[in-house]
C-alpha cells in the first residue's frame, strides 16, 4: 500500500485538494480531525493527558475539554510540544491500522505537521499544497472567523512554508492563478503507476 502525506500552511486549501482525490476513490486520513478523536478514544493517551494536564481536563463524561487543554498549550510553547509529544505518536499509531484496512491503490494522510510531527518518516510520498501568505491569510481569516492577528500567530508557529514545500516530493499550487482539478488529475494517475 502507497502511503502518501498532504501538508501545507494554515488556509493552503489541502482540505480542498483532498476532497477532490476522495471523490476519485482514494482514501483519507484527516490527521488533526482524527487527534482530537483519539484524545477521547484511546485509553493510554487519556491516562497521559491527565497525569500531564490534570484529571480535570476531561469532563464527567470522561471527554476532553478541549478549550481548556487549548488555554494551557497555546500560550504555553512548552506544554505544547510536550501535548505534540504524547499525541503525535498515537495519531501515527493509528493512521497505520487504518491505512492497512484500506483497499484503495494508495491511501492520502492530511496533516499539517507531517514534518514537525516526524510523521512523514511513515510515508511513501508527500505532497505540498502551495499558495501565498496573503492567500493563505484571507482564506483562513474567513473559514475561522478570526482575526489577522491570530491566524498569523497560528501561521508563525507552523513550518516556514518555502522550507516545507522544499521537502515535499510534490507540489499543488493553489493560488487562485492555476486550476487544482487537472493538478490532482496528473498526480492521481502519476501515483496509480507507483502504486502497481
Amino acid at each position: 500500500m502507497l502511503k502518501v502525506g498532504i501538508t501545507g500552511g494554515i488556509g493552503s486549501g489541502k482540505t480542498t485538494v483532498c476532497r477532490i482525490f476522495e471523490l476519485l476513490g482514494i482514501p483519507v486520513y484527516y490527521a488533526d480531525t482524527m487527534a482530537k478523536d483519539i484524545m477521547n478514544r484511546d485509553p493510554d493517551l487519556k491516562e497521559q493527558v491527565k497525569h500531564h494536564f490534570g484529571s480535570d481536563i476531561y469532563d464527567s463524561q470522561d471527554l476532553l475539554n478541549r478549550q481548556r487543554l487549548g488555554n494551557i498549550v497555546f500560550n504555553d510553547q512548552d506544554k505544547l510540544q510536550l501535548l505534540n509529544s504524547l499525541v503525535h505518536p498515537a495519531t501515527i499509531r493509528d493512521a497505520e491500522a487504518w491505512a492497512s484496512r484500506q483497499q484503495a491503490p494508495y491511501v492520502l494522510k492530511e496533516a499539517a505537521l507531517l514534518f514537525e510531527s516526524e510523521a512523514f518518516h511513515y510515508l511513501d510520498k508527500i505532497i505540498g499544497v502551495s499558495a501565498p501568505q496573503p492567500l493563505r491569510l484571507q482564506r483562513a481569516m474567513h473559514r475561522d472567523k478570526a482575526s489577522r492577528n491570530d491566524i498569523l500567530a497560528r501561521m508563525y508557529k507552523q513550518m516556514d512554508e518555502t522550507v516545507k514545500m522544499r521537502l515535499c516530493d510534490y507540489i499543488i499550487y493553489n493560488d487562485e492563478q492555476q486550476m487544482v482539478i487537472p493538478q490532482v488529475l496528473r498526480l492521481h494517475e502519476e501515483l496509480l503507476v507507483i502504486s502497481r
